[in-house]
This record gives structure tokens, C-alpha cells and sequence, in this order.
């Protein structure tokens, strides 16, 4: 599904050029279940922004389905996003002038669906998330816990074939974190890539690879016993 080669990230500042992303060659293959994991400052957050092409100040190769999306123009980037890439943000990321159901419509917007059809989608979302009390709320109205499960609502309604996650349960008590990683277990099972940030091994052990990000490297990967050590990749 994605293949990046030689990708890197850096930002200028006052004392010069930090980088957070070094030289990533990595593949994802469709059906994957991959958990990201990291200190922080590790560049895994920056790693999930370039997957979900909501990144575009980086250098090297990214490959989407055959796409060369570093050949593509930002709109085309975010044509692809919108079709194929579910998004759960550690922050929210919900729209304050929306509310809770029209939150959750907004992917299903981008898709040429009837309005009868996204309205049985929104539904039914809501009522599998156990969030129907809250529909005509804002954001600005909801605790965050009920703003993060609005979030992932939001990012499987359109059953993308993508779904990324920057730590996803970490607003959540342990019951819901459960329900939701469960979730994320029946939809990889139903096929859909999976990709998630984390620092829980409960939630990395739903995954079937992790890969250790170190500043900025990528040091580990469960299906490449034969990576460079970090220092040798250093060098």
C-alpha cells in the first residue's frame, strides 16, 4: 500500500536545521496492523502527519497504491487523503462550529452518497459509539474523552482503507480504550490498514508489527530483524 523511500523532515530554527525525520525507508503492506512506538521527540507523530499527507515539507519518495505522491500537487494530495486515509488526531482535531452528528457526516461528504444513506451511516455511527445523547452538542460542549470518541467516529464512518491513530485511547478510561482498540482489531480483520502511534503495549500488542522510532530514525522493525543498529544508521 505505501513505500517510502529515503524520507526525511527537518524544520529551520534560530540555531539551524532540526531534523525529525531520517532517511525512513519503510512498506506498508495492505491488511497491516503496525504500532509506531517511541520516546517522545521520537518523530512519530511527524511519521503519522506524512502518512495521512497532511505533511507536505518533507524530502524523498512516498508511494500510495503506485501514486507517486511526492510527484503530486497539494490538491491531488488531499484528494487522495479525503478517499483513502482516516485520521484519529491526539488533539481532536473536531470542527467547533459543528456539531457532534455533523462532525461525524463530514468524511461522508466527500463521497457521492445519498443524503438518506450518510443520514443511516451517521446513525448508526452514533449509536455504536453510544454517543446519540450528544449529537447536537458542539465540541466546546463535551468532555475530552467524549471528544476523542467523537474523533474516531469521525475517521471509520467512511470505512477508509487507511486508518491512522495518534494515540487513541489515551483520553479514555480502560473500558472504552478497549471497546475501541477491539474496534480497530474488527476493521483490520475486515481488511483495513492500521496504523497507530502509541505508548501502550496493551494496544501495540493488537498489532501484528511494531517499529521503534529514535530521533528521528527508524531503529527497530519486527519484520526486519536485519535493520541497522541505530548507532550504524547514524553514521
Amino acid at each position: 500500500m505505501i513505500h517510502l523511500k529515503n524520507l526525511e523532515r527537518s524544520y529551520k530554527t534560530p540555531a539551524g536545521q532540526t531534523w525529525v525525520l531520517r532517511r525512513i525507508n519503510l512498506e506498508i503492506r495492505e491488511g497491516e496492523f503496525i504500532t509506531i512506538m517511541g520516546p517522545s521527540g521520537a518523530g512519530k507523530s511527524s511519521l503519522l502527519n506524512v502518512l495521512a499527507l497532511l505533511d507536505d515539507s518533507w524530502q524523498g519518495e512516498y508511494w500510495f497504491r503506485e501514486q507517486a505522491v511526492h510527484n503530486l500537487k497539494r490538491k491531488h494530495r488531499s484528494e487522495l487523503a479525503k478517499l483513502n486515509v482516516g485520521m484519529v488526531f491526539q488533539s481532536y482535531h473536531l470542527l467547533d462550529d459543528l456539531t457532534v452528528q455533523e462532525n461525524i457526516d463530514l468524511p461522508l461528504s466527500y463521497k457521492d452518497l445519498p443524503r438518506a444513506q450518510r443520514q443511516s451511516l451517521v446513525a448508526d455511527t452514533l449509536d455504536r459509539f453510544r454517543i446519540v445523547a450528544k449529537k447536537d452538542l458542539f465540541p466546546s460542549q463535551l468532555s475530552g474523552g467524549q471528544q476523542q470518541l467523537v474523533g474516531i467516529a469521525r475517521a471509520v464512518i467512511h470505512k477508509p482503507p487507511l486508518l491512522l491513530a495518534d494515540e487513541p485511547t489515551g483520553n479514555l478510561h480502560s473500558g472504552q480504550a478497549k471497546e475501541i482498540m477491539e474496534l480497530f482489531r474488527t476493521l483490520n480483520q475486515q481488511g483495513t490498514t492500521i496504523v497507530q502511534v502509541t505508548h501502550s503495549e496493551a494496544n501495540a500488542a493488537y498489532g501484528s508489527r511494531t517499529i521503534q522510532l529514535r530521533d528521528g530514525w527508524l531503529v527497530s522493525d519486527t519484520s526486519n530483524p536485519e535493520l541497522q543498529p541505530y548507532e550504524a544508521v547514524k553514521e
